[in-house]
């Protein structure tokens, strides 16, 4: 009987979620699908990673995020094979979400009228284009429709860069690309241009989960897209990608420097160092403090929790 009622309990749960469901998930439902994150978020529930940390995720190379990542169980997080508007440029930036799917009338009048009770004006498509903040990245699971799948020309494009000082990510197409190559500080990586516009798509919903192509994305991910593809990182292991790999290259700057000296032989640092490689590694970071990429304080943080 009472397997019964909690069962019961359980679908009225659910039918209760069902019916309140926005455009957009709630704060809470946001919050309960990143409990790892402990620090600061927006209003909407994304985690709210530091400007510092994405500054210094520019460095990291991505083959070092997604090594990383994987060794953390992440093997899901990469999507390549892009088309980008300014390959040598590097973006990042805290990922709002968007869901497109083909068009299905009914299901696309709920969306529209669900979206005009929130409060949501113009077309569907700039609906995610509003919930950006500086920092954000928009980015989009449109299937990977190219001829009538352009989510943005270069007015929403304009929109996009003042609200966020970003670009966008789309696993799907823009139009009016030598507009969008006009606006300064702007980047896409998408899987196409045409000059149609968009038809028979609608929106399925903002800062929801959504599939890039080979990776899973969260709202509140941080994204580290360079000419090679683009890492999608969980919140809460933006900082310890970066600390990771600043030290790596901390370990190959001096590594590189000793065997141009011929003090060691490539065997002995390509494999686990020694004591006595250690404490050189450590006097060349008292000795070369410019050359930390990090504070020594957070350097110092970090080698406790390290086994090198």
């Amino acid at each position: 009987m009472k397997k019964i009622n909690f069962l019961f309990y359980l679908l009225l749960c659910c039918s209760s979620l069902i019916t309140a469901q926005q455009v957009t998930l709630t704060p809470d439902q946001i919050k309960a699908y990143t409990p790892d994150w402990k620090g600061e978020r927006f209003a909407d529930g994304r985690p709210k990673v530091a400007d510092k940390w994405l500054e210094r995720l520019k460095s990291v190379h991505l083959e070092e995020a997604w090594g990383i990542l994987r060794n953390k169980g992440f093997q899901n997080q990469f999507e390549g094979d892009w088309m980008v508007e300014h390959p040598d440029s590097v973006m990042t930036g805290r990922v709002v979400t968007a869901q497109y799917l083909p068009l299905r009338p009914d299901v696309d009048k709920v969306i529209k009228e669900k979206g005009k009770a929130e409060g949501r004006i113009g077309a569907t498509n700039s609906w995610p284009i509003d919930v950006l903040k500086n920092g954000d990245i928009y980015v989009a699971d449109s299937y990977g429709k190219i001829i009538d799948g352009t989510l943005i020309g270069d007015n929403l494009g304009n929109s996009i860069y003042a609200k966020s000082l970003r670009g966008v990510i789309f696993y799907g197409s823009v139009r009016d690309i030598e507009g969008l190559d006009e606006i300064k500080g702007f980047n896409a990586w998408t899987k196409g241009y045409d000059p149609s516009y968009i038809q028979q798509m609608m929106l399925g919903g903002i800062n929801v989960p959504i599939r890039m192509g080979r990776a899973t994305v969260l709202p509140g991910d941080v994204a580290l897209a360079k000419k090679g593809g683009v890492v999608f990182i969980p919140a809460y292991l933006v900082e310890e990608v970066v600390l990771n790999a600043e030290f790596i290259s901390l370990k190959d700057a001096f590594g590189h420097q000793r065997l141009r000296e011929q003090k060691y032989t490539p065997g002995q640092i390509d494999t686990q160092w020694t004591d006595e490689i250690k404490k050189d590694f450590l006097k060349w970071l008292d000795d070369n403090p410019g050359k930390l990429p990090m504070t020594r304080a957070e350097l110092d943080q970090f080698m406790k929790d390290r086994t090198w």
